[in-house]
């Protein structure tokens, strides 16, 4: 038999609130699979039925609600160590700077920012938008504390962590027909491409090309993302973006995968022998999943 967790006894907590496994998947940020083996797992090792499933949901046996009692207690005790902690770490005050890319900015960071600002409310967070030069010497200059940047970098003054992948997608004019699922390169190959104007991503993109043997015709150089999906939309090229770049996707174009996978690879970085605040060091557990952020399903 496995021990009762904390994360068990919060799942309870959060099936018997809203009356179903689903809604309390949603709310706790996991699979409902997940919250369902918690349940079974946590009724195996008390050995008594804590829930009762029907038409109206799940609902506590008499036992059950006996036993959400004390899970509560338990609950309300493990905030007041976590609040200690807190303390201890000086989260009740600080701030934390933080500079990244555009997309990462509009799509990864602000539900981490606001994840991270209900749990400590008195910590200011602080975030600017630069291209990956631009946060990189903000890092350098102690402009900022953290920085989002695509990874690898050639540079080896600072120190670097992935934090998540993105896909580079195939955007494709709309058409009264649809493209296949798994695209070919024979598929692309009639398409003019709209690319970023001296943008990292499109020296990635043409590398691609090149280590496959592929020609890759250009159509326009544009700066900006936006503009090159609203040329897409209007059948004026296609266009391999990372996902995140792309949103939002106005309907009519299609999306597909290109036919050997591409991610962008995104990363935090700090400068490693900087004065970090036991704030920042807090962001960036939440930003690797780590510490008290860390995945317990």
């Amino acid at each position: 038999m496995q021990s009762i967790t904390i994360l068990h006894l919060q799942i309870l907590a959060t099936v018997a609130e809203n009356h179903s496994f689903s809604e309390a998947a949603l709310q706790l940020e996991i699979s409902q699979s997940a919250v369902s083996r918690a349940i079974a797992s946590l009724e195996d090792e008390l050995g008594v039925s804590l829930l009762v499933r029907g038409r109206f949901g799940a609902r506590l046996t008499p036992v059950g609600e006996r036993i959400l009692v004390h899970a509560h207690q338990i609950l309300q005790l493990r905030d007041r160590i976590d609040h200690e902690i807190d303390l201890e770490k000086n989260l009740s005050g600080g701030r934390i700077r933080i500079a990244s890319f555009r997309s990462a900015a509009t799509h990864l960071l602000p539900p981490l920012i606001a994840q991270f600002c209900q749990r400590f409310p008195h910590v200011k967070v602080s975030l600017t938008e630069d291209d990956p030069t631009g946060v990189e010497l903000a890092l350098r200059e102690g402009r900022v504390d953290i920085g989002l940047v695509p990874l690898p970098r050639s540079s080896d003054d600072l120190e670097t962590w992935e934090i998540a992948r993105d896909e580079f997608v195939v955007l494709l004019p709309p058409s009264a027909k649809p493209f296949p699922q798994q695209l070919t390169w024979q598929d692309l190959a009639h398409y003019s491409f709209i690319l970023y104007n001296y943008a990292e991503c499109t020296s990635v993109v043409r590398d691609h090309w090149i280590q496959w043997q592929q020609s890759f015709k250009v159509a326009h150089e544009i700066k900006e993302d936006s503009t090159i999906v609203s040329m897409v939309s209007q059948g004026l090229g296609a266009a391999v973006l990372p996902r995140f770049a792309a949103l939002p996707i106005p309907s009519g174009i299609q999306v597909r995968s290109l036919p050997i996978p591409l991610e962008r690879i995104i990363g935090a970085a700090i400068l490693p022998n900087g004065l970090h605040s036991p704030a920042v060091f807090t962001f960036l557990d939440l930003l690797r999943g780590k510490g008290s952020f860390a995945s317990k399903a």
